[in-house]
């Protein structure tokens, strides 16, 4: 008796997707961006990527997490890393803030070492140990020099120039883009051969969710006073996307009961205000329509306990 003829699949196996080649001149490397806080890292990395991915506000230490930023052309691709200003830790929030610092410059192929034109050069500040452990190569960037008066650039210029610790002196503006080609060439003339890390489509190594969580909680930063901010996380509990909107839940922790009837405020006014703001710079950032929902809690001291630090993120060893 003859078996019968086993059916047979005549469509074509999938082929890989073909991917690019790139040069023995392609270029591609970490560039750690670091400082003390407020000096316009952030503004800096924006500038740098082309797109608004980190908080930008007049308050000190916004920025919380390490950020990348990709940049990519033909023959290079740069992966920026803005990163928490520079502090001594007070709580285990700021010791986890400076790991992210410490693995940024243990990464970086170059340094962005960013100052600003009211800084002085001392050998005894604590921040510029982290350019002496470094092998890597120190662009140092003097920033805010819209704001010089006379002959203070040329002057600051050369007196970063004489303590030797950086490998070139840049004097710039990232708030008005002054000299950024300058310190993209500097960059490109010192990374290495490499192919690209990344897929060349990509922007940043942050998924959807994290960056919702940053323009809420630079809404907090702009609106509210003192000590507030910096006792607020932010964590998105819900992300769905559909064809023509994204519906977000967003639940606002603070440390304690008198600091949630703040973010409230009166008949509930002061959340609707950071709501809107937020929900209006979302649709901006995603490119679609967004429906906000915003719930404020309580988690008790949150800064100084390693739990609740894993738990938004910070993975603290």
């Amino acid at each position: 008796m003859q078996e019968d003829p086993q059916p047979t699949d005549s469509s074509p196996e999938p082929q890989p997707t073909p991917q690019p080649a790139y040069t023995e001149k392609h270029k591609a490397g970490f560039v750690g961006i670091v400082g003390k806080p407020n000096v316009g890292k952030s503004t800096l990395m924006n500038q740098m990527v082309g797109e608004r991915l980190s908080i930008i506000t007049a308050k000190a230490q916004t920025t919380r997490h390490r950020i990348m930023g990709m940049l990519n052309g033909p023959d290079y691709q740069i992966i920026y890393s803005d990163t928490p200003g520079i502090l001594k830790p007070q709580y285990e929030l700021h010791k986890s803030m400076m790991r992210f610092v410490k693995d940024s410059l243990e990464d970086s192929d170059v340094i962005l070492f960013v100052t600003e034109l009211g800084e002085t050069y001392s050998p005894e500040d604590e921040s510029l140990n982290v350019l002496r452990r470094t092998q890597a190569p120190v662009l140092l960037l003097i920033n805010k020099v819209d704001q010089a008066k006379g002959n203070e650039v040329p002057l600051k210029v050369r007196e970063w120039e004489e303590s030797g610790i950086a490998t070139e002196v840049i004097p710039i503006s990232a708030r008005d883009g002054l000299n950024i080609g300058k310190v993209f060439d500097s960059i490109v003339a010192r990374l290495p051969q490499h192919p690209p890390f990344f897929p060349k489509d990509e922007l940043t190594d942050k998924p959807e969710r994290f960056f919702a969580a940053e323009i809420i909680r630079e809404k907090i930063f702009v609106n509210y006073k003192k000590e507030v901010p910096y006792s607020t996380e932010v964590v998105i509990e819900s992300f769905k996307e559909e064809e023509d909107i994204i519906r977000i839940r967003a639940e606002i922790y603070v440390e304690r009961q008198s600091q949630k009837g703040i973010i409230i405020g009166k008949a509930g006014e002061s959340l609707k205000k950071v709501g809107m703001q937020a929900r209006a710079d979302m649709e901006a950032f995603f490119a679609k329509q967004v429906h906000l929902e915003t719930f404020v809690k309580v988690q008790s001291d949150w800064r100084k306990k390693e739990l609740s630090l894993n738990r938004f993120g910070y993975n603290p060893k």
